[in-house]
């Protein structure tokens, strides 16, 4: 089916979501399932789904030859919106950041990140307060010494022909061993060839990271207004005292700008 799947609770953040799913669901000629999870079994339905059809009938307008579904599960958010991305053999998943059952603002990192690490398929996470009026313009890839740094780019390249973007490889020195360095310096030639040969404009940047990763990955998205960050759920661990979880953790509870994340083996092959 490759449908993309839309997390949806009627907050702000997942309509924001719907919106943000329509735009890329039109590009890539997908369909759209949004997904409405009950935590209380006795949860009567029909007001629910009355709701759901009024909200999808004032959006039908902007469907370009696609479908716009819904279903109804019950469980943990998390490991519904995932089966049912499994179900449909989905291109990507979408969350609304400041809504969806359990992803208050307070647990935005732990549980966004417990859905990508269900989820069979890349994840997109959007803050309810993203301006959604900007284009996609600037798309950044943190490229660090580990293999499975490089398997994010397809899915990064495919969003920036998907929107005319260009693409910041940021390539995160997280050691002063020359080895560790020459790696890094390695994966961002082979993505600067991958991204070549995909006809994607690039600039590539070197940053010293040792302190933390996360806080260099998004000074350096604040300093360019970036409108994408593109990041696996496995990364170097920063050496820091303040380090207090993953580099995937901490980049989703923290960024203000969309956060799109997968597990190292949903891409299956690595940029070369």
């Amino acid at each position: 089916m490759n449908n993309v799947i839309v997390g949806f609770d009627f907050s702000t953040g997942s309509a924001n979501a719907v919106d943000l799913a329509i735009d890329i669901a039109n590009r890539w000629h997908n369909d759209i399932r949004l997904v409405y999870v009950k935590s209380d079994p006795n949860e009567d339905e029909k007001p629910l789904r009355e709701e759901i059809e009024r909200r999808n009938a004032g959006v039908a307008h902007l469907l370009k030859g696609i479908k716009l579904e819904y279903v109804i599960r019950e469980g943990k958010v998390p490991l519904e919106l995932a089966a049912q991305a499994a179900s449909d053999n989905a291109s990507l998943v979408i969350v609304g950041t400041n809504g969806m059952s359990g992803f208050r603002t307070n647990w935005i990192g732990k549980n966004t990140y417990q859905t990508i690490t269900e989820s069979e398929v890349p994840v997109l996470s959007v803050r309810e307060g993203f301006n959604f009026n900007k284009a996609l313009e600037n798309i950044i890839i943190p490229i660090d010494s580990t293999s499975a740094t490089r398997q994010k780019v397809p899915i990064a390249v495919k969003f920036a022909q998907t929107f005319g973007s260009s693409v910041h490889v940021l390539g995160l020195y997280t050691s002063n061993i020359a080895e560790i360095r020459g790696t890094v310096n390695t994966y961002v030639k082979q993505v600067e060839t991958y991204l070549t040969k995909a006809k994607v404009p690039y600039k590539s940047v070197f940053l010293d990271a040792r302190k933390n990763l996360t806080v260099s990955t998004l000074e350096y998205a604040d300093s360019i207004n970036a409108d994408l960050i593109v990041i696996m759920t496995e990364q170097e661990k920063a050496l820091s005292d303040w380090f207090i979880g993953t580099y995937a953790q901490q980049m989703l509870h923290l960024s203000k700008r969309p956060i799109l994340s997968m597990r190292p083996e949903q891409l299956g092959s690595e940029a070369r």
